[in-house]
């Protein structure tokens, strides 16, 4: 079927019977059009999630953008259907296609996906299926797309690794257009040396060339080339089966910032999506070190683009979306070094304009007393903040350097600013929690509460959203053991019962967090695991309703895996570790003193008892 009668086919016959169907269409504001015929080659970006979540990604963006710069390139999007629209296309034997020129998926040259949450691992699967790529890549020729993945949960990648041709490392724009550009060099060369064969022949021939690319991009990790090694049930290391891949993979990083173009068209959905605005990335990187955080360590070093270039890039956007709200972005934004002298030169250029600043990443310290002052506006009425823990001597255990007094504060001028509510987030099961710290984050909530109704005459609303704490790869705390069901239900239960007034709790699902734990930090024979659960229904399982854990632990159990050895026992200092053969900044020795820093002071918090 052409990719003209797929549209009408879609158009016709399945489109009138699915909910939501603008989202399967594209033809959306600032969507690139080009003619595939007039291009050396065709990238489709695949976000894993529906729609309205993965057209609000700014990594989705920026990507389109850069690689629909060239001329020489189409880059097109992809995302997962809903259950609906997968059942009409199976129905009618229509392939999943790009929004751009409905076409299907095998067609492209190279399918990339963003990896942003574990629990959409499965939406992948649905995604090369219904694509009509094999599922495994040793099953795959040179007549399918390279599959390549990126993004954090590419930072442990050996749970998908039986399905990703390549996972690439850290940033993004240098890395997607060299390995593009590699895979149609390499794709001529087997043209011309007599072009694709098939079946086994074909299958080595695409081996062959994944081996030129593992050995050519330092950051490129092509899994089919190290063997997992285990002993007693538990991972020890890989090993290289050829020598000429490295033996360990290097990120890409972006030495500046500042020159790296911002998506100033960003495409402008036609449903209302999780995020309607303009996003603006002002740095990369973080400045602190927190022993929870991944993304301050697999994003360093740290990174600024001026004033000028985010104000121009900012009124550029405007002027191509409309958009009435500019959100700035990044890992900790307030710590900008020229924060304050940024937020007010916006508010000089948008406020007349009618377009509001907003600053979805704000760091809890000294600065905090002036920022509601300095971003208020008629429109803002809710101020969103981070501590994480509530107590300070947890708070010197995680390095995550804040004060109570600075929040307060800053919460009590942003209730003088018209500020309504405040929503706060913590982590719970971190190493050495105790009751206490539990108590803390409903004493920190109602003191909030309590000082918008010294400040406004009736009791703020405050949310305390409660994580349950998964120790990532890469981290101080990936030697660490993840609490089991029990606990977390366990503080859950203790919090809830603790509540009063105005204060609302918000605890993330147990069984959701453990699954996440297991795909989080799992090895290689998860992917087993993996496929099982989506063989057998196991679809957009980031979505509340959509979730069955049942499924899950029967596949784990299934595929034969100890999940509390995986999850609940912690790794010795000295193991090795599935993703130890990918590095990053600082390195592994960095993490190692920061885990027996973090013992000793446990140990003290304990002596202290």
């Amino acid at each position: 079927m052409s990719d003209l009668n797929l549209k009408e086919h879609l158009v016709n016959r399945i489109l009138m019977r699915v909910e939501m169907p603008a989202q399967y269409i594209g033809g959306e504001w600032n969507m690139v059009r080009k003619d595939p015929r007039g291009v050396r080659g065709r990238l489709c970006l695949a976000f894993p999630d529906a729609y309205t979540i993965g057209m609000s990604h700014h990594g989705l963006q920026v990507l389109y953008s850069l690689m629909n710069a060239r001329d020489d390139w189409y880059c097109e999007r992809v995302f997962t259907p809903w259950p609906d629209m997968e059942a009409r296309l199976r129905e009618a034997d229509l392939p999943l296609y790009s929004l751009e020129t409905f076409t299907p998926l095998a067609e492209f040259d190279v399918l990339g996906f963003t990896l942003q949450y574990e629990i959409c691992y499965t939406n992948l699967l649905t995604m090369l299926d219904l694509g009509r790529i094999p599922l495994r890549g040793d099953q795959r020729t040179m007549h399918h797309p390279l599959v390549i993945a990126g993004g954090p949960c590419a930072q442990n990648p050996e749970p998908l690794a039986p399905f990703i041709d390549v996972f690439v490392t850290g940033d993004g724009e240098p890395s997607l257009p060299q390995i593009c550009d590699l895979w149609k060099e390499l794709q001529a060369a087997c043209l011309s040396e007599g072009g694709f064969s098939t079946d086994a022949a074909g299958r080595g021939q695409r081996a062959e060339m994944l081996a030129h690319v593992a050995a050519r991009l330092p950051y490129a990790y092509v899994p089919r080339f190290y063997e997992p090694e285990y002993r007693a049930g538990r991972f020890v290391g890989v090993n290289r089966t050829r020598p000429e891949v490295p033996e360990t993979i290097a990120p890409c990083v972006i030495a500046d910032l500042e020159s790296t173009p911002l998506p100033t068209q960003p495409i402008v959905p036609f449903v209302e999506c999780v995020h309607d605005r303009i996003a603006i990335e002002i740095m990369r990187g973080c400045p602190w070190q927190c022993r929870f955080c991944q993304s301050t360590v697999i994003k360093r070093p740290l990174r600024f683009r001026s004033i000028q270039t985010i104000v121009d890039g900012a009124l550029e956007s405007y002027g191509n979306t409309g958009f009435n709200e500019i959100s700035l972005l990044s890992l900790s934004s307030s710590d900008y070094p020229q924060f304050e002298e940024l937020v007010r030169e916006l508010k000089r250029v948008f406020q007349p304009l009618g377009v509001n600043i907003s600053v979805p990443s704000l760091r809890v310290n000294d600065q905090l007393r002036t920022i509601a002052e300095l971003i208020g506006n008629e429109r803002r009425s809710s101020l969103t903040l981070a501590p994480e823990v509530a107590r300070d001597d947890m708070r010197e255990q995680i390095r995550k350097k804040i004060k109570n007094d600075d929040l307060y504060e800053g919460c009590r001028v942003a209730f003088r600013h018209n500020f309504q509510s405040v929503k706060l987030y913590f982590l719970c099961g971190l190493p050495g929690e105790r009751p206490a710290d539990l108590d803390g984050i409903v004493e920190m909530a109602e003191t909030i509460a309590r000082i918008g109704k010294e400040e406004r005459g009736h009791w703020a609303n405050v949310t305390a959203s409660v994580s349950n704490f998964v120790p990532k790869a890469h981290t101080p705390y990936q030697w660490n053991a993840m609490q089991t069901r029990e606990y977390f239900r366990g503080a859950h239960q203790h919090l809830r019962q603790r509540r009063r007034g105005s204060v609302t709790i918000k605890c993330h699902d147990v069984e959701t967090s453990l699954i996440e734990g297991v795909l989080s930090r799992g090895d290689r024979r998860v992917a087993e695991a993996i496929e099982l659960a989506w063989r057998r229904g196991a679809r957009m399982d980031s979505w509340r309703e959509r979730f069955d854990p049942q499924r899950w632990w029967q596949s784990l159990a299934d595929a034969g895996l100890d999940v509390q050895q995986l999850l609940h026992t912690p790794y010795e200092v000295d193991a090795r570790l599935p993703w130890d053969h990918l590095s990053v900044k600082y390195g592994r020795e960095f993490l190692e003193k920061e885990q027996a820093r973090s013992a000793g002071q446990l140990q003290a918090m304990a002596d202290a008892v």
